[in-house]
């Protein structure tokens, strides 16, 4: 008697199969002003551009880009567009945080089946360089994801971007390398249902959770919870305001923003010491956490070679779980309204989100907060 060994039946890729964060997408006021901001000021090579003089008429856009992260910022060109209403709602903000897939249409067809809100069906654009495929869905407020498929593209962004080259950049390299994790704020109430959205559409997993006992001070709260997809490439913590005796940063973004967005943006750097050296050359500012807190890290660390002294001179955090430790830092506001900032983190072997350091950052954001009047 022979027995037969049953075929294996191939595994179906899942079309919600995230590769990466393909780039962010500022709306902004103006354009061109951003550009040499993030250009000058943040280290990034100006590498495309759209506008009148590629084709497109209603709008511009400058493609930057330091390391694997990709940014772009577009303004209007007309008053009462989608753009234009956008940012005057909400000033310079992240409209767009795009993802990387191997096939636009069926992860956008997929996550509709699992109830995402349509916001562009699946299209074509094209150029003697291919063709990139697209279509988006709605986020939180008027944030969208657009599923960006590259593999029959060639060009340098995208079809009506040309090239452009930067200038030589005299001041040192800031040594960005990739987008750690994007932290969204919404309503009070609104983060588990935020938390279901990503683990139902995009299939994500909960990876941590924090309460208002983890991140207060005295006088205000927050509670968050994070979000990542089976690879751990992209992370999206997600954070509501809770009761304290005043505002915290939370319900300062959401006024400010009139409602939920991307409130900030970490960035992955493998030495941050000369990161914020380099930045601080550039003109950025970082918010600053009390001095004592310094103290606590010397016996918190001296199992390791850490330069306590540099750390404190440039205002950068520290903390530890079972994995490893991290070092981590934020950056003042990007823009005039308290809203969108950056963090820059060095990782070793740490795969948390600072927790030690939450305190220190509640009372360094409570004091950037009581300078503009808004604590």
């Amino acid at each position: 008697m022979t027995s037969t060994v049953p075929e294996t039946q191939p595994t179906t890729p899942d079309p919600l199969d995230l590769e990466a964060v393909d780039a962010l997408e500022f709306w902004v006021g103006n354009a061109l002003q951003a550009a040499h901001f993030y250009r000058t000021a943040w280290g990034f090579d100006l590498i495309a551009y759209a506008g009148p003089e590629t084709g497109v008429r209603d709008k511009a856009s400058y493609v930057l880009q330091q390391g694997k992260l990709r940014i772009v910022v577009t303004s209007s060109l007309r008053e009462g567009t989608e753009i234009s209403r956008h940012v005057a709602r909400h000033g310079d903000g992240v409209k767009d945080i795009a993802l990387r897939v191997a096939d636009a249409a069926a992860a956008y067809e997929e996550a509709v089946r699992r109830g995402a809100v349509p916001d562009k069906a699946p299209h074509e654009e094209k150029d003697d360089n291919g063709v990139i495929r697209k279509a988006s869905i709605a986020a939180y407020g008027e944030t969208v994801h657009t599923f960006v498929e590259r593999r029959d593209y060639s060009g340098v962004h995208a079809p009506g971007y040309e090239p452009r080259s930067t200038v030589a950049d005299p001041l040192p390299p800031v040594g960005l390398l990739d987008f750690d994790h994007s932290v969204a704020n919404v309503e009070l109430n609104r983060m588990n249902m935020w938390v279901e959205f990503y683990e139902k559409v995009l299939g994500f997993s909960l990876i941590q959770g924090f309460t208002d006992e983890d991140i207060s001070t005295e006088y205000s709260a927050l509670m968050s919870k994070v979000v990542s997809d089976g690879e751990g490439r992209i992370k999206f913590p997600i954070n509501e305001p809770a009761p304290g005796k005043k505002k915290s940063q939370v319900d300062e973004y959401l006024d400010f923003y009139n409602g939920p967005g991307l409130q900030h943006m970490a960035i992955n750097t493998d030495d941050i010491i000369s990161s914020v050296e380099a930045l601080t050359a550039r003109g950025i500012e970082f918010m600053r956490v009390p001095d004592t807190y310094y103290e606590d890290l010397k016996d918190r660390f001296a199992d390791l070679d850490l330069d306590i002294e540099r750390l404190r001179k440039h205002g950068i955090l520290a903390d530890r779980d079972d994995e490893g430790y991290l070092l981590q830092i934020f950056s003042r506001m990007n823009q005039d309204r308290p809203t969108v900032f950056f963090e820059l983190i060095e990782r070793h072997g740490s795969r948390g989100f600072g927790n030690g350091n939450f305190k220190a950052l509640f009372i360094a954001l409570e004091r950037e907060q009581e300078r503009r009047g808004n604590l």
